[in-house]
């Protein structure tokens, strides 16, 4: 049990700080440094504004495209990131449809500008609950569509687990991309799969470690950036990323504070919401995996497209986790399919 919590308290810190051991060479340095980052900035938003969760959290979002739009799209971003991890998606959508279809980008409690939620409510169950205070506040009628990327679709799961009848009446479609029903193997990535039976306790045990000695941790995160840089690489992409995407990237989980990491670290290997599915059955649905996805693998993919016969399940070629940012030409022509007929339908029915 000792070298368990070991390896485990290892991996955690390894996801938390970014930081491995590995050999920082000038080459990667250099490709840092002049990596283009413009071809990543955002648009600038119609209107932006904060939702107060129920606990007094702060959540940030930003819109485009008319209020009276015919067809809503929700964009819900992952794990350590914030509303720019769905930014291709987003700028294809305003490009596609322009002012027919309004799009709102959700930045999770304690990620982007959002506000500081407190540990206890570092859950994907909670995370549904605010996604649920979005919808109402910012669309209280009218048909929606939910597209979520990775810890984003995991949220959309949770609240069609809480919310099935909101489902059945007002959601026009769903759009998972490398996500999970739950219970996701983490651990895996370099930790030999049996200590993974550990447990929860050792796992949240190890990520207390991290948040406790989170200052520490985040001043050696900032020495080793380009360690960070090849981690990330690894993680996150298939064999041949762009580097400037990998250093886009390296940017968006570096704003992320690593006790916000650890809070919500074991809530991603505990959850567990494939009954949700049920929900979707009748609805149109999306299903996205990178064929080398490390974090979310191609069989959990495959499993909720199993019990979703009806879904549309796409598998992108020699990219990883972040196959919406690798690969939008594959990922983007399936959503943009799937909101167009969502659109048909709400012209007919109007």
């Amino acid at each position: 049990m000792k070298w368990g919590r070991l390896w485990i308290g290892a991996a955690a810190a390894g996801v938390a700080a970014a930081g491995t051991a590995v050999a920082v060479d000038r080459k990667v340095r250099s490709t840092r440094q002049h990596a283009d980052l413009d071809e990543f900035r955002p648009p600038e938003p119609d209107r932006a504004g904060y939702v107060r969760a129920t606990d007094g959290v702060r959540l940030y979002y930003e819109q485009d495209g008319p209020a009276d739009a015919a067809i809503t799209v929700v964009l819900v971003h992952g794990f350590c990131l914030d509303r720019d991890d769905l930014l291709f998606q987003r700028r294809a959508l305003i490009e596609e449809f322009g002012d027919r279809v309004r799009v709102v980008s959700v930045d999770l409690r304690s990620h982007g500008r959002s506000s500081r939620g407190d540990a206890e409510h570092a859950t994907i169950d909670q995370l549904a609950t605010d996604l649920r205070l979005v919808l109402r506040e910012l669309v209280p009628d009218g048909p929606i569509v939910l597209i979520g990327h990775s810890m984003g679709g995991m949220t959309i799961l949770a609240l069609a687990d809480a919310q099935p009848r909101m489902f059945r009446r007002r959601v026009a479609g769903v759009a998972l991309i490398s996500t999970s029903t739950g219970k996701i193997a983490w651990l895996t990535l370099g930790v030999p799969a049996a200590l993974v039976k550990v447990g929860d306790p050792a796992l949240r045990l190890a990520m207390r470690g991290v948040s406790r000695r989170s200052n520490l941790i985040e001043r050696g995160r900032t020495r080793l950036g380009d360690a960070s840089w090849i981690f990330v690489r690894r993680l996150a992409f298939g064999p041949h990323p762009d580097p400037g995407l990998v250093e886009f990237l390296t940017r968006m989980i570096g704003r992320t504070p690593v006790d916000v990491i650890a809070e919500f670290f074991p809530t991603l290997t505990s959850h567990d919401k494939l009954a949700a599915l049920d929900v979707l059955v009748n609805l149109p649905v999306v299903i996205v995996c990178g064929a080398d996805d490390l974090v979310t693998p191609v069989d959990h993919s495959r499993e909720m497209a199993h019990r979703l016969p009806g879904a549309e399940f796409v598998l992108v070629p020699a990219t990883g986790h972040q196959a919406l940012m690798e690969r939008p030409d594959l990922v983007n022509p399936p959503l943009l399919r799937m909101v167009g007929d969502a659109l048909e339908r709400a012209r007919d029915v109007a």
